[in-house]
Protein backbone atom coordinates (compact mmCIF):
# COMPACT_ATOMS: atom_id res chain seq x y z
CA UNK A 1 0.00 0.00 0.00
CA UNK A 2 2.57 2.19 0.91
CA UNK A 3 5.02 1.12 -2.40
CA UNK A 4 2.30 2.29 -4.55
CA UNK A 5 1.73 5.24 -3.24
CA UNK A 6 5.38 7.05 -3.56
CA UNK A 7 5.12 5.50 -7.42
CA UNK A 8 2.18 7.62 -8.17
CA UNK A 9 3.41 10.54 -6.21
CA UNK A 10 7.02 10.10 -8.28
CA UNK A 11 5.56 10.18 -11.38
CA UNK A 12 3.39 13.10 -10.82
CA UNK A 13 6.41 15.27 -10.06
CA UNK A 14 8.81 14.36 -12.98
CA UNK A 15 5.82 15.21 -15.72
CA UNK A 16 5.78 18.95 -13.88
CA UNK A 17 9.82 18.99 -14.05
CA UNK A 18 9.34 18.14 -17.71
CA UNK A 19 6.85 20.64 -18.61
CA UNK A 20 8.92 23.52 -16.93
CA UNK A 21 12.12 22.24 -19.12
CA UNK A 22 9.97 22.71 -22.45
CA UNK A 23 9.20 25.72 -21.13
CA UNK A 24 12.75 26.96 -20.76
CA UNK A 25 13.92 25.79 -24.12
CA UNK A 26 11.14 27.34 -25.86
CA UNK A 27 12.11 30.81 -23.93
CA UNK A 28 16.24 29.91 -24.75
CA UNK A 29 14.89 29.40 -28.91
CA UNK A 30 12.88 32.38 -28.64
CA UNK A 31 15.58 34.18 -27.77
CA UNK A 32 18.05 32.90 -29.82
CA UNK A 33 15.49 33.72 -32.91
CA UNK A 34 15.54 37.27 -31.38
CA UNK A 35 19.00 37.76 -31.54
CA UNK A 36 19.35 36.29 -34.68
CA UNK A 37 16.40 38.74 -36.76
CA UNK A 38 18.60 41.79 -35.02
CA UNK A 39 21.86 40.26 -36.50
CA UNK A 40 19.72 40.07 -39.86
CA UNK A 41 18.92 44.12 -39.71
CA UNK A 42 22.31 44.86 -38.42
CA UNK A 43 23.70 43.39 -41.88
CA UNK A 44 21.68 44.87 -43.97
CA UNK A 45 22.30 48.29 -42.37
CA UNK A 46 25.89 47.97 -42.63
CA UNK A 47 25.26 46.53 -46.18
CA UNK A 48 23.35 49.60 -46.89
CA UNK A 49 25.75 52.17 -45.63
CA UNK A 50 28.69 50.42 -47.46
CA UNK A 51 26.81 50.77 -50.69
CA UNK A 52 25.90 54.05 -49.77
CA UNK A 53 29.84 55.05 -48.65
CA UNK A 54 30.79 53.88 -51.87
CA UNK A 55 28.22 56.05 -53.97
CA UNK A 56 29.25 59.16 -51.75
CA UNK A 57 33.38 58.70 -52.33
CA UNK A 58 32.61 58.26 -55.99
CA UNK A 59 30.30 61.83 -56.07
CA UNK A 60 33.30 63.09 -53.93
CA UNK A 61 35.85 62.20 -56.20
CA UNK A 62 33.51 63.26 -59.44
CA UNK A 63 33.43 66.59 -57.95
CA UNK A 64 37.10 66.88 -57.27
CA UNK A 65 37.75 66.73 -60.82
CA UNK A 66 35.15 69.10 -62.02
CA UNK A 67 37.67 71.45 -60.30
CA UNK A 68 40.97 69.98 -61.83
CA UNK A 69 39.01 70.33 -65.40
CA UNK A 70 38.95 73.74 -66.00
CA UNK A 71 40.43 75.12 -69.57
CA UNK A 72 41.66 78.35 -68.96
CA UNK A 73 42.99 80.39 -66.35
CA UNK A 74 40.84 83.71 -65.93
CA UNK A 75 36.72 83.95 -65.63
CA UNK A 76 35.99 83.48 -69.01
CA UNK A 77 32.41 83.34 -69.95
CA UNK A 78 31.09 79.72 -71.23
CA UNK A 79 34.26 78.06 -70.21
CA UNK A 80 35.31 76.55 -66.91
CA UNK A 81 38.08 78.48 -65.73
CA UNK A 82 40.45 78.19 -62.68
CA UNK A 83 39.32 81.38 -61.02
CA UNK A 84 35.65 79.93 -60.97
CA UNK A 85 36.90 77.17 -57.98
CA UNK A 86 35.56 78.11 -55.16
CA UNK A 87 32.99 76.63 -52.31
CA UNK A 88 29.68 75.49 -53.04
CA UNK A 89 26.69 73.13 -51.91
CA UNK A 90 24.19 70.63 -53.91
CA UNK A 91 22.12 67.80 -53.28
CA UNK A 92 22.36 64.43 -55.11
CA UNK A 93 20.04 61.83 -55.41
CA UNK A 94 20.98 58.12 -55.99
CA UNK A 95 19.15 54.83 -55.91
CA UNK A 96 21.89 52.90 -53.62
CA UNK A 97 19.52 51.81 -50.74
CA UNK A 98 17.14 48.56 -50.61
CA UNK A 99 14.01 51.00 -49.87
CA UNK A 100 14.35 54.41 -51.85
CA UNK A 101 16.82 56.73 -52.67
CA UNK A 102 19.57 58.07 -50.69
CA UNK A 103 19.62 61.84 -50.78
CA UNK A 104 23.39 63.01 -50.38
CA UNK A 105 24.37 66.81 -49.41
CA UNK A 106 27.52 67.73 -51.32
CA UNK A 107 29.60 70.47 -49.98
CA UNK A 108 32.75 72.13 -51.43
CA UNK A 109 35.17 74.33 -49.16
CA UNK A 110 37.48 76.13 -51.11
CA UNK A 111 40.55 77.97 -49.38
CA UNK A 112 44.17 79.62 -50.00
CA UNK A 113 47.42 77.86 -49.32
CA UNK A 114 49.60 80.49 -49.24
CA UNK A 115 51.81 79.53 -52.29
CA UNK A 116 50.98 81.30 -55.23
CA UNK A 117 47.93 79.85 -57.87
CA UNK A 118 47.37 76.55 -55.68
CA UNK A 119 44.28 75.91 -54.03
CA UNK A 120 43.23 73.49 -51.41
CA UNK A 121 40.08 72.38 -51.66
CA UNK A 122 37.94 69.36 -49.34
CA UNK A 123 34.23 68.10 -50.67
CA UNK A 124 32.61 66.29 -48.14
CA UNK A 125 29.07 64.26 -48.72
CA UNK A 126 26.86 63.36 -45.90
CA UNK A 127 24.03 61.39 -45.91
CA UNK A 128 21.32 59.77 -43.53
CA UNK A 129 21.33 55.77 -43.14
CA UNK A 130 18.49 53.56 -42.66
CA UNK A 131 18.61 53.64 -39.14
CA UNK A 132 18.77 57.64 -39.18
CA UNK A 133 22.43 57.91 -38.23
CA UNK A 134 24.36 60.97 -40.27
CA UNK A 135 27.05 60.04 -42.15
CA UNK A 136 29.60 61.54 -43.96
CA UNK A 137 32.66 60.96 -46.36
CA UNK A 138 35.47 63.72 -46.82
CA UNK A 139 38.33 63.95 -49.43
CA UNK A 140 40.98 66.53 -49.61
CA UNK A 141 43.61 67.75 -52.56
CA UNK A 142 45.35 70.54 -53.67
CA UNK A 143 44.17 72.51 -57.17
CA UNK A 144 47.11 73.84 -58.83
CA UNK A 145 46.76 77.03 -61.60
CA UNK A 146 48.98 75.84 -64.17
CA UNK A 147 47.90 77.22 -67.99
CA UNK A 148 46.20 74.19 -69.50
CA UNK A 149 47.66 74.86 -72.63
CA UNK A 150 50.90 73.35 -71.14
CA UNK A 151 49.11 70.17 -71.38
CA UNK A 152 49.41 70.10 -75.21
CA UNK A 153 53.50 69.92 -74.36
CA UNK A 154 53.26 66.32 -73.40
CA UNK A 155 51.88 65.65 -77.63
CA UNK A 156 55.03 67.47 -78.49
CA UNK A 157 58.42 65.53 -79.54
CA UNK A 158 61.28 67.22 -77.73
CA UNK A 159 63.57 68.92 -79.88
CA UNK A 160 67.10 67.60 -80.17
CA UNK A 161 70.15 69.12 -78.27
CA UNK A 162 68.72 71.17 -75.67
CA UNK A 163 71.63 70.64 -73.42
CA UNK A 164 72.92 74.02 -72.68
CA UNK A 165 76.43 74.71 -72.32
CA UNK A 166 79.00 77.47 -72.08
CA UNK A 167 76.90 80.53 -71.56
CA UNK A 168 73.74 78.91 -70.89
CA UNK A 169 73.09 77.64 -74.51
CA UNK A 170 73.44 75.19 -76.55
CA UNK A 171 76.69 73.27 -77.28
CA UNK A 172 76.28 73.57 -81.44
CA UNK A 173 76.71 77.20 -81.45
CA UNK A 174 80.32 78.13 -81.80
CA UNK A 175 81.91 79.93 -78.33
CA UNK A 176 82.23 82.66 -80.54
CA UNK A 177 78.90 83.63 -81.52
CA UNK A 178 77.46 87.00 -79.77
CA UNK A 179 74.19 86.46 -77.54
CA UNK A 180 72.24 89.04 -79.07
CA UNK A 181 69.73 88.78 -76.09
CA UNK A 182 66.63 87.59 -77.60
CA UNK A 183 66.69 83.99 -77.56
CA UNK A 184 69.30 83.62 -80.53
CA UNK A 185 73.19 84.52 -81.12
CA UNK A 186 75.33 85.53 -84.31
CA UNK A 187 78.47 84.42 -86.29
CA UNK A 188 80.51 86.47 -88.63
CA UNK A 189 82.23 82.86 -90.01
CA UNK A 190 84.54 85.22 -91.92
CA UNK A 191 85.39 88.31 -89.70
CA UNK A 192 85.77 91.09 -92.76
CA UNK A 193 82.90 89.73 -94.36
CA UNK A 194 79.05 91.15 -94.76
CA UNK A 195 77.80 87.76 -93.73
CA UNK A 196 76.25 86.71 -90.00
CA UNK A 197 74.63 83.26 -88.97
CA UNK A 198 72.00 83.75 -86.32
CA UNK A 199 71.61 80.24 -84.31
CA UNK A 200 68.51 79.61 -81.85
CA UNK A 201 69.98 79.53 -78.39
CA UNK A 202 68.01 76.32 -77.48
CA UNK A 203 68.59 74.27 -80.41
CA UNK A 204 71.74 75.24 -81.75
CA UNK A 205 69.96 75.30 -85.53
CA UNK A 206 70.70 78.19 -87.70
CA UNK A 207 67.64 80.15 -88.00
CA UNK A 208 68.69 82.45 -90.35
CA UNK A 209 71.20 83.88 -92.70
CA UNK A 210 72.22 87.76 -92.65
CA UNK A 211 73.79 89.56 -95.29
CA UNK A 212 74.65 93.19 -96.08
CA UNK A 213 76.25 93.50 -92.58
CA UNK A 214 79.24 96.35 -92.10
CA UNK A 215 82.62 94.62 -92.69
CA UNK A 216 83.83 96.16 -89.88
CA UNK A 217 81.43 95.34 -87.51
CA UNK A 218 83.26 92.40 -85.16
CA UNK A 219 81.44 89.26 -84.48
CA UNK A 220 81.49 90.78 -80.29
CA UNK A 221 80.04 93.92 -81.43
CA UNK A 222 77.20 92.66 -83.00
CA UNK A 223 72.97 93.73 -82.32
CA UNK A 224 69.90 93.13 -83.63
CA UNK A 225 70.09 96.29 -85.90
CA UNK A 226 73.01 94.95 -87.77
CA UNK A 227 70.56 91.79 -89.09
CA UNK A 228 68.12 93.68 -91.75
CA UNK A 229 68.74 91.90 -94.68
CA UNK A 230 68.12 87.86 -93.44
CA UNK A 231 66.82 84.57 -94.85
CA UNK A 232 65.01 83.12 -92.44
CA UNK A 233 65.30 79.39 -94.29
CA UNK A 234 66.45 76.94 -91.02
CA UNK A 235 69.42 75.15 -91.51
CA UNK A 236 71.74 73.01 -89.62
CA UNK A 237 75.46 74.01 -89.02
CA UNK A 238 78.63 71.46 -90.38
CA UNK A 239 81.90 73.70 -88.81
CA UNK A 240 85.64 72.39 -88.19
CA UNK A 241 89.22 73.28 -88.58
CA UNK A 242 91.79 72.32 -91.86
CA UNK A 243 95.08 72.49 -90.22
CA UNK A 244 98.55 71.79 -92.33
CA UNK A 245 101.46 69.56 -91.65
CA UNK A 246 104.91 69.64 -93.75
CA UNK A 247 106.92 66.96 -91.17
CA UNK A 248 107.75 63.97 -91.76
CA UNK A 249 106.29 61.71 -90.43
CA UNK A 250 103.30 64.27 -90.22
CA UNK A 251 102.38 65.05 -86.39
CA UNK A 252 98.43 65.37 -85.88
CA UNK A 253 98.68 67.01 -82.76
CA UNK A 254 101.59 69.25 -83.80
CA UNK A 255 100.03 70.46 -87.00
CA UNK A 256 100.80 74.34 -86.89
CA UNK A 257 102.16 74.58 -90.42
CA UNK A 258 100.97 77.20 -92.66
CA UNK A 259 98.08 77.71 -94.39
CA UNK A 260 97.04 77.19 -97.90
CA UNK A 261 94.10 79.18 -99.55
CA UNK A 262 91.14 76.87 -99.70
CA UNK A 263 87.15 76.32 -99.87
CA UNK A 264 84.90 73.62 -98.89
CA UNK A 265 82.23 72.06 -100.73
CA UNK A 266 79.27 69.51 -100.38
CA UNK A 267 78.14 66.92 -102.40
CA UNK A 268 74.39 66.37 -100.92
CA UNK A 269 72.68 62.91 -101.35
CA UNK A 270 68.80 61.10 -100.43
CA UNK A 271 66.92 63.67 -101.19
CA UNK A 272 65.59 67.14 -102.93
CA UNK A 273 67.19 70.20 -101.99
CA UNK A 274 65.77 73.46 -102.32
CA UNK A 275 67.95 75.50 -101.12
CA UNK A 276 71.57 75.32 -102.07
CA UNK A 277 74.37 74.76 -99.13
CA UNK A 278 76.32 77.66 -98.22
CA UNK A 279 79.94 77.25 -96.64
CA UNK A 280 83.04 79.99 -96.06
CA UNK A 281 86.17 79.45 -94.72
CA UNK A 282 88.59 81.96 -92.70
CA UNK A 283 92.80 81.65 -92.01
CA UNK A 284 93.26 81.91 -88.22
CA UNK A 285 95.86 82.07 -85.69
CA UNK A 286 95.65 81.70 -82.20
CA UNK A 287 96.62 84.52 -79.55
CA UNK A 288 97.10 84.88 -75.79
CA UNK A 289 96.75 87.88 -74.05
CA UNK A 290 95.51 89.31 -70.52
CA UNK A 291 91.89 90.18 -70.61
CA UNK A 292 89.27 90.25 -67.70
CA UNK A 293 89.82 87.02 -65.28
CA UNK A 294 93.28 86.38 -66.55
CA UNK A 295 95.05 84.78 -69.69
CA UNK A 296 93.11 84.16 -72.76
CA UNK A 297 93.79 82.38 -75.60
CA UNK A 298 91.21 84.03 -78.55
CA UNK A 299 90.94 82.92 -82.22
CA UNK A 300 91.57 85.76 -84.60
CA UNK A 301 91.97 86.47 -88.46
CA UNK A 302 95.64 85.49 -89.62
CA UNK A 303 96.31 88.74 -90.92
CA UNK A 304 95.02 90.27 -87.47
CA UNK A 305 96.84 93.13 -85.57
CA UNK A 306 96.25 93.51 -81.82
CA UNK A 307 94.51 97.09 -82.08
CA UNK A 308 92.35 95.54 -84.86
CA UNK A 309 90.08 94.36 -81.94
CA UNK A 310 91.20 96.82 -79.35
CA UNK A 311 94.48 95.40 -77.68
CA UNK A 312 97.56 96.98 -77.17
CA UNK A 313 99.66 93.59 -77.44
CA UNK A 314 99.30 89.76 -77.50
CA UNK A 315 101.02 86.62 -77.83
CA UNK A 316 101.02 84.78 -80.85
CA UNK A 317 101.41 81.32 -79.98
CA UNK A 318 101.91 79.94 -83.53
CA UNK A 319 98.87 77.71 -84.23
CA UNK A 320 97.40 78.53 -87.48
CA UNK A 321 94.46 76.38 -89.11
CA UNK A 322 91.72 77.37 -91.21
CA UNK A 323 88.19 77.59 -89.67
CA UNK A 324 85.37 76.73 -91.72
CA UNK A 325 81.52 76.81 -90.97
CA UNK A 326 79.03 75.71 -93.59
CA UNK A 327 75.11 75.71 -93.81
CA UNK A 328 73.04 72.63 -94.81
CA UNK A 329 69.09 72.86 -95.34
CA UNK A 330 68.19 69.57 -95.36
CA UNK A 331 64.54 68.83 -97.24
CA UNK A 332 61.51 69.72 -95.59
CA UNK A 333 59.99 66.56 -95.26
CA UNK A 334 63.21 64.63 -94.01
CA UNK A 335 64.65 67.28 -91.70
CA UNK A 336 67.94 65.68 -92.31
CA UNK A 337 70.93 65.60 -94.63
CA UNK A 338 73.24 63.26 -96.26
CA UNK A 339 76.32 63.87 -98.26
CA UNK A 340 80.05 64.12 -98.26
CA UNK A 341 82.35 67.17 -97.53
CA UNK A 342 85.52 67.67 -99.56
CA UNK A 343 88.54 70.66 -99.32
CA UNK A 344 88.61 72.63 -102.53
CA UNK A 345 92.12 73.71 -103.19
CA UNK A 346 93.08 77.57 -104.58
CA UNK A 347 96.80 77.89 -105.79
CA UNK A 348 97.81 73.86 -104.63
CA UNK A 349 96.86 70.43 -105.80
CA UNK A 350 95.29 67.03 -103.93
CA UNK A 351 97.41 64.17 -105.02
CA UNK A 352 99.79 61.36 -104.21
CA UNK A 353 102.84 63.83 -105.71
CA UNK A 354 105.90 65.23 -103.77
CA UNK A 355 104.24 68.32 -104.88
CA UNK A 356 100.90 67.79 -103.92
CA UNK A 357 98.74 67.62 -100.63
CA UNK A 358 97.02 64.46 -99.41
CA UNK A 359 94.00 65.36 -97.20
CA UNK A 360 93.25 63.41 -93.82
CA UNK A 361 90.17 63.63 -91.81
CA UNK A 362 90.22 63.47 -87.95
CA UNK A 363 88.10 60.46 -87.10
CA UNK A 364 88.03 58.01 -84.65
CA UNK A 365 85.60 55.22 -83.15
CA UNK A 366 84.38 57.19 -80.44
CA UNK A 367 81.30 55.11 -79.76
CA UNK A 368 83.45 52.18 -79.46
CA UNK A 369 81.01 50.28 -82.44
CA UNK A 370 84.57 49.14 -83.80
CA UNK A 371 83.78 51.37 -87.22
CA UNK A 372 84.29 55.10 -87.68
CA UNK A 373 80.27 55.31 -88.29
CA UNK A 374 78.65 57.60 -86.57
CA UNK A 375 78.03 61.37 -87.79
CA UNK A 376 79.94 62.93 -85.11
CA UNK A 377 82.55 60.09 -85.58
CA UNK A 378 83.34 62.43 -88.79
CA UNK A 379 82.96 59.41 -91.12
CA UNK A 380 83.71 59.67 -94.52
CA UNK A 381 80.77 60.75 -95.61
CA UNK A 382 77.16 61.36 -93.52
CA UNK A 383 73.98 60.39 -93.52
CA UNK A 384 70.80 61.28 -92.06
CA UNK A 385 71.97 64.48 -90.16
CA UNK A 386 69.63 65.80 -88.22
CA UNK A 387 71.64 67.76 -85.61
CA UNK A 388 74.66 70.77 -86.09
CA UNK A 389 77.83 69.26 -86.39
CA UNK A 390 81.15 70.87 -85.27
CA UNK A 391 84.93 69.78 -84.54
CA UNK A 392 84.59 67.90 -87.97
CA UNK A 393 88.57 68.30 -88.68
CA UNK A 394 90.80 68.09 -91.47
CA UNK A 395 94.44 67.60 -91.57
CA UNK A 396 96.38 68.28 -94.57
CA UNK A 397 99.93 66.55 -95.50
CA UNK A 398 102.57 66.13 -97.86
CA UNK A 399 100.84 64.15 -100.94
CA UNK A 400 103.81 61.32 -100.23
CA UNK A 401 102.79 60.93 -96.50
CA UNK A 402 100.33 58.50 -95.52
CA UNK A 403 97.50 60.23 -92.68
CA UNK A 404 98.68 59.38 -88.75
CA UNK A 405 97.08 56.72 -87.14
CA UNK A 406 97.26 56.84 -83.09
CA UNK A 407 99.19 60.14 -82.87
CA UNK A 408 101.02 61.24 -79.78
CA UNK A 409 99.36 63.83 -77.55
CA UNK A 410 100.40 67.57 -77.69
CA UNK A 411 102.01 67.34 -75.06
CA UNK A 412 104.36 64.04 -75.18
CA UNK A 413 103.89 60.87 -73.51
CA UNK A 414 102.10 57.69 -74.81
CA UNK A 415 98.76 57.60 -76.52
CA UNK A 416 97.03 56.49 -73.44
CA UNK A 417 97.86 60.22 -72.05
CA UNK A 418 96.01 61.97 -74.28
CA UNK A 419 92.36 63.65 -73.51
CA UNK A 420 91.51 63.66 -77.44
CA UNK A 421 92.00 61.04 -80.58
CA UNK A 422 94.37 62.04 -82.90
CA UNK A 423 93.83 59.48 -85.18
CA UNK A 424 93.00 60.30 -88.86
CA UNK A 425 91.59 58.54 -91.82
CA UNK A 426 92.92 59.26 -95.46
CA UNK A 427 89.76 61.81 -97.29
CA UNK A 428 91.54 63.02 -100.46
CA UNK A 429 92.89 61.75 -103.13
Amino acid sequence: MTTQTLNTHSMRTQRGVTLLESLIAFLVLSLGMLALGKVQTHLRLESDISRQRSEAVRLAQEDMETLRSFSVIQATAGARSYADINSSTRTVDSTTGYRSNTQYLVSRTVGATGAPNVKQASVSVGWSDRAGAAQQVVIHSIISGSNPAYSGALNIAPRKAQAQAALTRSARIPLAAKDLGNGSSALKPVSSGGVVLVFDNLSGVVSARCAGVNPSVLTRDLGVADLTRCDATTGLLLSGHVRFSSASPPNAGQANATTLPLDVALSLTGGTYTTAPWCASEAQKTVSYLGIGGLRLDAVPATAQPASVGLASWTDTGDRFVAYHCVVYPPTAAAVWSGRATLTPSGWTIGTGPADRRVCRYSADLDGSGAVDGNIEHPASYVNVGVALTQQNFLVITGTENCPVGSPPILGGTAADAFVNLSTAQHQP
